[in-house]
């Protein structure tokens, strides 16, 4: 892997298998490319940690024999299919987007990361299989054969997100393959697949997830309870969304600072953009807040906290953190966009966390859920938050990466097709996620008008 100083050397390694410069249309590619991801990941939180949340409540009817818990776990799982549904579509145009718009990428290193797409493919088809047999199991297979149903997509969810994860750490701090006069040769899929970057990205990711599912499903009881539904039924949907919730909260700011820390040493300019940290330093400091002004490269109006930046990196006060001035401005991401994304996530995630804790010393000490109304106003709130806060970590983990698609190797305009007329491609886009939205919406809405009682019918349910 290349250092930060060398960057712009490395700026003409990898020539491309497809040969020549990538297209003019980088920008609108990128657009492309950032919809769909921003359309995909809240899919991908859904598809980490909703079916252990259903599962879950499944387990408490297999354990009380409360049929309300199977109307919750039943309902669930009707919201799940709906979600999954639209991700095999945004999952499909990704798929899609990767060939189309960057061939030159997937010319050039198809053959060190492209079997982690392929197991993916694999994880995503024994996932459609199951969640279909455990959706249209329900009081057609014995309780505790269709509760097992579950537990594949539960692993599939964990595997299929893993492989993509894999890729895209590689992506971050590149390995498994060596460049040779300008080509890409001696590829090593397996150790690309576990790339120094995917501990601390796949951490983070899954406790993202968590969290997102979580709080989003947590603030739909949340609001129901505010208006004066508080039976078993909408108890238990509200409690186990957000235990799920808390309970990722709090290991999340650890993931956290284990990903500043490895950033710090794989792509020490994407640090700094965190920060706006303008020359490389010891005991450098963070500031909170303010504006990265490139003419005279600092950060103007924020609140400087001395060493701190220094002490996250490298555990040290004193540690030296690389800055900006390090590469040539060529070489560095939009300062301004990858802070504000950084911070915007990092103030979230605080946020939530004090949420988290608030609902978890209530329960513990007092046992009993919080009493203020404020409480289940900031739930309904924490949904939403979670998300923006999701797409901001994303937006700074990739917009970070910039110029480059493989960090070090390969710049993303060399990646770019060469096709013209994207704005097509863009409006059509468009036009499919507001569809999909909307045909979400009213499936929802039509479930959810439904009273909970029609997911019951234990007259037809198979013992067992």
């Amino acid at each position: 892997m290349p250092d930060a100083a060398l960057l712009t050397l490395a700026a003409e390694r990898v020539s491309g298998a497809l040969g020549g410069a990538g297209g003019p249309d980088a920008i609108l590619a990128r657009r492309m490319q950032a919809l769909s991801l921003a359309v995909h990941i809240p899919i991908v939180c859904f598809g980490i940690a909703f079916p252990a949340m259903i599962l879950f409540v499944e387990g408490l009817y297999l354990r009380t024999g409360d049929v309300t818990y199977k109307a919750l776990a039943k309902r669930w799982s009707k919201v799940a299919i709906t979600i999954f549904a639209v991700g095999v579509v945004t999952g499909t145009i990704l798929s899609f987007e990767f060939g189309l718009l960057w061939p030159n990428f997937m010319a050039t290193f198809g053959e060190v990361f492209g079997v982690g797409f392929g197991l993916e493919g694999i994880s995503f088809f024994i996932e459609a299989i199951f969640i279909a047999v455990y959706v249209y199991g329900w009081d057609r297979l014995p309780r505790r054969t269709h509760f097992l149903t579950g537990i594949p997509v539960v692993i599939t969810g964990f595997t299929g997100s893993f492989l993509v994860m894999g890729v895209n750490a590689w992506m971050n701090d590149p390995v498994g393959f060596k460049v040779v006069d300008g080509k890409v040769v001696d590829p090593k899929p397996w150790e690309a697949l576990l790339a120094p970057n995917l501990g601390h990205e796949l951490t983070h990711m899954y406790f993202a997830g968590y969290m997102v599912a979580g709080f989003i499903v947590a603030g739909v009881y949340a609001t129901a309870w505010l208006r004066g539904r508080r039976d078993l039924y909408h108890r238990a949907g509200l409690v186990v969304a957000l235990s799920f919730a808390c309970l990722a909260a709090a290991p999340q700011g650890l993931a956290g600072d284990w990903a500043g820390r490895r950033v710090a040493v794989s792509q020490p300019i994407k640090l700094a953009a965190f920060e706006g940290l303008p020359r490389t330093e010891n005991g450098a400091p963070f500031t909170i807040g303010g504006y990265y002004d490139a003419s005279d490269n600092k950060v103007k109006y924020g609140i400087e906290i001395p060493k701190l930046l220094s002490l996250l990196s490298d555990h040290n006060p004193s540690g030296r953190v690389v800055g900006l001035s390090s590469v040539p401005p060529g070489d560095r991401p939009p300062v301004n966009v990858v802070r504000i994304a950084f911070q915007t996530m990092a103030a979230i995630g605080t946020a939530l966390a004090l949420l988290s804790l608030l609902f978890v010393l209530t329960c513990v000490f007092r046992r009993r859920l919080p009493r203020t109304q404020w409480f289940y106003r900031a739930v309904v709130v924490a949904g939403p938050l979670s998300l923006v806060a999701l797409i901001a970590g994303w937006t700074a983990t990739e917009v970070g990466r910039q110029p480059w698609v493989v960090y070090g190797y390969m710049r993303t305009t060399a990646a770019v097709t060469r096709s013209d007329n994207l704005e097509i491609g863009f409006a059509f886009l468009v036009v499919v996620y507001v569809g999909l939205a909307g045909a979400v919406a009213w499936l929802l809405r039509r479930l959810a008008a439904r009273p909970p009682e029609t997911e019951v019918a234990p007259a037809r349910e198979v013992a067992g």
